[in-house]
């Protein structure tokens, strides 16, 4: 057992949980730290950063989040090893399709006429807000939820591998805070304000950390279900948001390759950690 384990078995599952996520959120708000310094981003280095943080997202899914999920299955439900993944990622992203329906938001790149969800007079900046926040209810939730399943003794989820899920959540948050803070001040809000609605988009991460961990120590036959959940919500955000996002400009291309690294990085911390 590493430090780091011993640490996390310490302090047990749901402050591991709380602590790993607000490290991502922490990132999030350095990422939005860079508004001191820049009011601008350049849309090629936004398109690859989304591009980024898109392919982070789908490796987290896969190798974090399903794989673990269907092994959990055939173990726990041998007879129907394919229904607790199907479901529970089925769930999620409708889950997710929902809020998506009926929150009010406006994707990063998208014109004000384009806002998505219930019709409000909410300001551009809000809903700006608004759409990060919901990139990032999945990714604190499958944070906490592997945490949980390794606290559970689960053979097919560890704490290496939840660590590895929460640092890769955590690169791909930089960006996203990034992403938040300078379209915020290019509306023209101040440096500071621009920082603070930049790393506020994150504070859902720690609170749906927390939530996904209690919930599945406490129900460990929905283990896998749990972690189907928060990868078919991880893949909604990505299709329905991130996505799109670095595909109407000119710089389709780099987005493409800024999403096989972020697959790449995701993977190979998976792999060698988990």
């Amino acid at each position: 057992m590493t430090a780091l384990e011993g640490i996390v078995h310490d302090i047990g599952p749901v402050w591991a949980a709380l602590a790993a996520t607000t490290f991502t959120w922490l990132v999030t708000a350095a990422g939005a730290s860079l508004v001191f310094f820049f009011k601008t981003i350049d849309r090629k280095v936004l398109d690859i950063m989304l591009g980024f943080t898109g392919g982070v997202m789908v490796a987290a899914s896969f190798w974090s989040l399903l794989n673990p999920a269907i092994q959990m299955s055939e173990r726990l439900y041998p007879s129907v090893p394919w229904l607790p993944a199907a479901v529970g990622f089925f769930v999620g992203s409708m889950f997710i399709f929902l809020l998506d329906k009926y929150m009010p938001h406006l994707h990063i790149n998208f014109g004000e006429d384009e806002t998505e969800g219930m019709k409000t007079q909410w300001k551009k900046t809000t809903l700006l807000i608004l759409a990060i926040t919901l990139h990032n209810i999945p990714e604190g939730l499958a944070v906490g939820v592997l945490f949980g399943a390794a606290a559970n003794g689960m053979p097919e989820a560890s704490i290496p591998a939840a660590i590895a899920l929460a640092f890769g959540i955590g690169i791909q948050n930089f960006p996203e805070g990034l992403a938040v803070s300078v379209p915020l001040r290019r509306q023209g809000l101040s440096r500071l304000k621009s920082f603070w609605y930049g790393q506020l988009s994150a504070i859902v991460e720690p609170i749906a950390g927390v939530i996904g961990a209690i919930a599945v120590i406490h129900m460990q036959p929905i283990l896998p279900f749990a972690l189907a959940f928060a990868a078919g919500a991880m893949i909604y955000v990505v299709v329905e948001e991130v996505i799109p996002e670095t595909q109407r400009d000119k710089y389709t291309d780099l987005a493409v390759l800024g999403f096989i690294g972020g697959f790449i990085v995701m993977m190979v911390l998976d792999v060698a950690l988990g």
